[in-house]
């Protein structure tokens, strides 16, 4: 008989947050079994998991994966043991009780992921930028969320409270079915990092199924735990997968859309040359490159997504429209005849 739920971490030279944010998840892990997958870390992460939580169940990966790639091979490896998984960033503190709400939502059978209230760990009165209180894709597929859109968090004051559905849940804290993981083939390891549990979602959500929000189960993200926000690899890794995310996923013919989006890299990379950051330009022009490379093989696996006629909940405006132009710098403002 499978055991309800596994707590699954991805750690790779994590053992500052694992020893800050490990002893709270253990307290409030409601029984619940913990695993911990080691990308081959070169700290002293391992030795810190043995020597302090030896009853934590450790696999350790022959070689970093990335993060896509890691938690498939190490999921692999649980195969058939639990019904959900619930992927936890290793800079994440829970609050008690955390995965009663997940669970009880994942109860209605048309429920196949969630995510929980994702406040900010430094300044918990406040969204965090990864996820917040639930994703959301505009009509040229830029990921925003209810609580944060662009750089901007809003403050929390119970405004997004509300279950409801959602294009994309955070890979922060990511609480989804386990046989429907390994039946559409996990994470795709092509996106290493970034944007991966966007695609999941959006995979999930051809079959049918409902991603949701659920703010009453509340963690808090330090954000940037494994890479830095400005990190030039995660400039490379966004718009990167965001271009291959749209090649695999988006409704009807995808050109038009991806023409729109190479544009407005190219307006983000001439934006970064005035700001004096030529390396982040450098960035973008890389990411095409890699696009390019990838193009191929991504549109075949396009040909092998199962669609089914889905609601869509894209936003149908453009959120850097909204932002930049009109102003609109909270979820609250936004047009919701669009969604």
């Amino acid at each position: 008989m499978k055991a309800s739920l596994a707590i699954v971490l991805l750690n790779y030279n994590g053992e500052k947050h694992l020893a800050t944010f490990l002893p709270n998840l253990v307290k409030y892990a409601d029984g619940h079994s913990i695993i911990i997958i080691d990308n081959c870390s070169t700290d002293t992460s391992i030795n810190f998991i043995q020597n302090n939580y030896p009853k934590i169940e450790l696999h350790i990966l022959e070689r970093n994966f990335g993060f896509a790639a890691g938690y498939n091979e190490g999921l692999a490896l649980i195969k058939d043991r639990f019904e959900h998984y619930l992927l936890l960033n290793t800079d994440v503190q829970v609050s008690e009780h955390f995965t009663k709400p997940l669970l009880a939502q994942m109860q209605n059978k048309n429920t196949a992921a969630c995510q929980p209230k994702i406040l900010s760990y430094t300044k918990p009165t406040h969204f965090e930028h990864a996820g917040a209180a639930g994703g959301f894709l505009d009509i040229n597929s830029y990921p925003f969320c209810r609580g944060r859109i662009m750089d901007q968090c809003e403050e929390d004051k119970g405004q997004y409270d509300a279950i409801i559905p959602i294009q994309w849940a955070s890979g922060a804290a990511l609480l989804l079915k386990a046989d429907l993981f390994h039946e559409i083939d996990g994470f795709d390891a092509d996106f290493f990092a970034h944007m991966e549990e966007i695609d999941l979602c959006w995979r999930i959500r051809n079959l049918g199924y409902e991603i949701v929000c659920v703010p009453e189960s509340v963690v808090y993200h330090l954000g940037g735990g494994t890479m830095p926000y400005d990190a030039p690899l995660k400039l490379f890794l966004n718009f990167r997968n965001n271009l291959l995310m749209i090649l695999k996923n988006h409704y009807g013919f995808w050109g038009p859309r991806i023409f729109i989006r190479m544009c407005l890299d190219g307006i983000a990379g001439i934006h970064f040359v005035f700001k004096g950051k030529f390396s982040s330009c450098w960035m973008v022009f890389l990411a095409h490159m890699s696009f390019y490379r990838h193009f191929n093989e991504t549109l075949s696996k396009r040909k092998m997504i199962k669609r089914m006629p889905v609601s869509e909940t894209i936003y149908k405006g453009n959120i850097l429209y909204d932002y930049y132009i009109k102003g609109n710098k909270s979820y609250s403002k936004l047009n919701k005849r669009l969604f």
